[in-house]
């Protein structure tokens, strides 16, 4: 286990999560790690003879798929240690829809 991996084991050893929290935590760790190597490469590709077309290397659609995975484990590592409530107030939309709903 990484340093990093047992400081977010602290965290959520605090909130009396620890085991729930472990694998989430490996995964965190893991992930930044992927996210580290990927910003040393390229994410764009530059056309030397047109300079103004540009294509996204596999480097940078990794980075994104990653990226959306991180924050979605962060999320779901937050709200298992509490520290990221459930938004409690009803959208507008499901106001409206429940109003027209339930006559």
């Amino acid at each position: 286990m990484t340093e990093r991996a047992a400081e977010l084991l602290k965290i959520a050893a605090a909130n009396g999560e620890e085991e729930k929290a472990r694998e989430l935590a490996e995964d965190i760790d893991f992930l930044e790690q992927r996210l580290q190597e990927l910003r040393r490469l390229p994410f764009l590709r530059i056309d030397p003879k047109k300079p103004e077309r540009q294509k996204s290397t596999p480097a940078a659609r990794l980075y994104k798929e990653l990226l959306q995975q991180y924050n979605n484990t962060l999320k779901l590592f937050l709200k298992l240690c509490g520290d990221l409530k459930e938004e409690e107030a009803e959208s507008p939309l499901r106001a409206w829809l429940k109003a027209r709903t339930e006559k």
